[in-house]
């Protein structure tokens, strides 16, 4: 039986003003490599919680249609109850982020994400304003050596 090894490591990325998406796979994939794990998962978390991470096809008319479809599910100048509290222009965000969700699980297969051909892992800034989000990456599984 082979032993099961771990990996930490954290991924930065920075954002425009929400919805903006972008494409983390090759830096998933670097850590993947980096880990030398061949077969199990990898497990990925936004750390803020007006962000997420999903899976789409990573290409514009796909990309567009994602952002509206998110700005539709919790438009912007809604009354929240967030902005009673805090003022901060940002009771959408948290919404958003909250129905997509802040973390992912993808299976790692021969060394490499196991996605399908036009599926791609992003990270997705729902805040009124620019970030820098890091992302928590933790891959479990073993290797073939």
């Amino acid at each position: 039986m082979k032993p099961v090894m771990m990996f930490c490591e954290a991924i930065e990325v920075n954002l425009k003003t929400g919805p903006d998406i972008y494409d983390i796979t090759p830096a998933l994939d670097r850590l993947i490599r980096d880990s030398e794990i061949e077969n199990g998962t990898l497990c990925a978390t936004m750390v803020g919680s007006t962000g997420s991470l999903t899976t789409i096809e990573y290409e514009a008319g796909v990309v567009e249609d994602l952002k509206r479809a998110i700005d539709r599910m919790a438009p912007r100048g809604m009354e929240y109850e967030h902005e009673k509290a805090w003022h901060d222009g940002n009771g959408h965000s948290h919404v958003q982020a909250a129905l997509l969700g802040p973390s992912i699980a993808v299976p790692v297969r021969g060394g490499r994400l196991k996605t399908g051909t036009w599926q791609q892992v992003v990270a997705i800034n729902h805040d009124n304003r620019a970030r820098t989000r890091t992302i928590e990456v933790t891959i479990t599984g073993t290797a073939d050596n």
